[in-house]
């Protein structure tokens, strides 16, 4: 008969390459590339010109002369990641050049800790995770020094609209030689970010129902890779039960200290969101002369993913607020 700790199935460590992410930049590419194969040098020439292309009315011209290019000369992920990233932006700055009137390490080793176990290395990976979700505060934070609420509000907002429950564009955008029926996809959200869904997955964060249902809509819009990365930890065993099931004080306080985190994270990004949109929509209103152009109309109480963003921005918060632990007994 075999030992019995030979036929016990224990899940694999959890690790970083298979799924794109590095130990230094988490889900961001470290030494993303800035060229692609000579193939795609239309894209290259438009995405460098893109600014002046979109301001001088330019770029859908542009675009309409581009030849067709196929997305099989691209090699690996990394060049994939760059020609999406291009494409993108070509495509908002296509439909938005006139304006709406127009068509982590401490995270995996902690889970890691949960699978062997160890409580040392669950509290210090408990910890770091702590110290980084209060890094990227910090580091929002930065938009106050190089963002203008209203040239934000009144120029750029408009570009990282989508034409998924946009008023603007109800009936979404027609993919020629793509779709026969117009496609509806959301602009760009916080809610795709894979990061923070990683962390409401490993701390056991669980939303309202509408809030819930959009921000697994916004997986859609991940890497597959991240994507994958996100449905990894969900599988993996519940650091909520795992904590309560020990006993270990410094483990709850820790876990209760990263939630904590993550919740003034979502508080930081609603104060956010009240200076760039709730605070800048009035003035950007009240703005009869200026070098400005008019503010976009169809998104005044929205987030350029498409939700009511501060009844949204709430509820994810005080959810994730919910996810504190209290030891039994």
């Amino acid at each position: 008969m075999e030992p019995e700790s030979q036929n016990l199935k224990t899940a694999p460590p959890l690790t970083l390459g298979r799924f794109h992410i590095s130990e230094d930049y988490g889900f961001l590419l470290p030494n993303p590339l800035k060229k692609l194969p000579d193939h795609y040098r239309p894209w290259m020439e438009i995405a460098s010109r893109l600014p002046h292309l979109i301001g001088s009315h330019q770029l859908r011209a542009q675009v309409n002369e581009m030849p067709l290019l196929n997305c099989q000369f691209l090699t690996g992920y990394r060049e994939q990641r760059l020609a999406h990233l291009v494409l993108t932006f070509i495509t908002m700055g296509y439909v938005w050049q006139d304006g709406e009137a127009q068509p982590k390490e401490a995270l995996v080793q902690a889970v890691n800790a949960v699978l062997l176990p160890s409580p040392d290395s669950l509290l210090q990976a408990l910890q770091r995770l702590r110290i980084s979700i209060q890094d990227i505060t910090r580091a929002l934070g930065q938009m106050h020094d190089y963002v203008d609420p209203d040239i934000f509000y009144s120029v750029i907002r408009i570009f990282f609209s989508g034409w998924k429950d946009n008023p603007a564009m109800p009936a979404g955008l027609l993919y020629e030689g793509v779709s026969k029926e117009p496609l509806n996809y959301s602009g760009a959200s916080a809610a795709q970010s894979s990061v923070l869904h990683a962390f409401d997955e490993f701390l056991g964060v669980r939303h309202s129902k509408e809030s819930a249902d959009f921000l697994h809509r916004m997986r859609d819009y991940m890497p597959p890779s991240h994507r994958a990365f996100i449905e990894e930890i969900h599988s993996a065993p519940s650091l909520r039960d795992h904590i309560l099931s020990s006993g270990n004080s410094e483990l709850l306080t820790a876990h209760n200290q990263c939630v904590e985190a993550l919740a003034a994270l979502r508080s930081y990004h609603l104060a956010m969101v009240t200076k760039y949109l709730i605070t800048a929509a009035p003035k950007a209103k009240g703005r009869r002369t200026s070098h400005l152009p008019g503010p976009p109309q169809a998104l005044e109480d929205r987030g350029t993913g498409g939700t009511a963003v501060v009844r949204f921005l709430k509820s994810v918060r005080d959810k994730t607020l919910e996810a504190i632990l209290h030891q039994s007994g």
